[in-house]
């Protein structure tokens, strides 16, 4: 059993992966930065003292959601019960979307391909500057890692519901969180730590690194961009797709290869910390079982 504590204040027990139990006596105290994300622990032994606290105070009058589908939903819905109005943008082709239908407010932001509207970042600022948002919220993939984005946000004086630019600008791209890594002393896959530059030199590393390899957006996110190469010809072909899938998806057609590990195991464990110096984190995260490199 595991013990949670941040600055004193004991925020949770853990008694597996899958059930995290506030400790009501201690939470009253906690200062208000802790108590928000931990009323948001989830499991059904939290369920009911989450429920009785009321709705948490309101940061934002208006936020825009710049992403689609169900992550949009979800958002959309949490702001709901929070009191905060929302803006949702969508491409010619999600125009009758549910996200759409359930935003405060919807803005037609391009054409469907996704370069042209939710990779577009002048016309997500028009759609902000137009409804007044004061917030972005960009759920995943798209420009939820993009450093640029949170940079031209910062600069129009709005904020990020995400990390910041430095973070985002070092952890965001594969590329250079391996690099990071490294210096840090911390273990890696063995692959080529810089982009690829064609399939010729995409050949030239997977020899190298020895088969089978993976290929790898550097911008990546969600599965996307990712395909194993098991000799020379996947690698010439895994090269052409996993490019143009990245461009379509991240607006960045970078590239790493590195070595494919069969039948890994995936634990993660998420931190979170405010700009005041706060910090909390959570139980470990069991992600091995993936469908398509995304986890389920």
């Amino acid at each position: 059993m595991n013990i949670l504590i941040t600055r004193a204040c004991v925020v949770g027990t853990r008694f597996s992966a899958n059930s995290v139990i506030i400790n009501q006596k201690n939470f009253a105290f906690c200062r208000p930065s802790i108590v928000l994300p931990a009323r948001y622990f989830h499991s059904s032994l939290t369920t009911y003292y989450a429920n009785i606290q009321g709705p948490p105070q309101s940061t934002f009058d208006k936020v825009l959601i710049a992403n689609r589908g169900e992550i949009a939903v979800r958002v959309i819905r949490t702001a709901k019960k929070m009191g905060i109005k929302t803006v949702a943008v969508y491409s010619d082709a999600d125009a009758r979307s549910l996200h759409v239908e359930m935003a405060d407010e919807a803005v037609n932001i391009g054409p469907a391909p996704s370069n042209q509207s939710y990779l577009n970042i002048p016309n997500i600022l028009q759609a902000i500057k137009s409804t007044g948002a004061q917030a972005v919220h960009p759920g995943y993939g798209f420009l939820s890692e993009n450093s640029h984005f949170v940079k031209a946000l910062n600069e129009a004086g709005v904020a990020f519901i995400g990390p910041g630019e430095s973070a985002m600008a070092d952890l965001g791209d594969k590329i250079r969180s391996k690099i990071i890594a490294k210096q840090s002393g911390v273990n890696t896959i063995p692959g080529f730590d810089g982009v690829v530059k064609d399939s010729n030199h995409a050949l030239e590393i997977a020899r190298s690194v020895g088969y089978p390899v993976m290929l790898k957006a550097s911008a990546g996110g969600g599965g996307k961009g990712m395909r194993i190469a098991w000799n020379d010809q996947e690698v010439v072909d895994g090269f052409k797709i996993a490019s143009q899938e990245s461009l379509s998806s991240f607006g960045d057609n970078r590239l790493l290869i590195e070595r494919y590990i069969d039948n890994p195991r995936h634990i993660e464990i998420q931190v979170v910390a405010d700009k005041f110096g706060n910090i909390l984190y959570f139980p470990e995260r069991e992600c091995s079982i993936q469908r398509r490199n995304q986890k389920v």
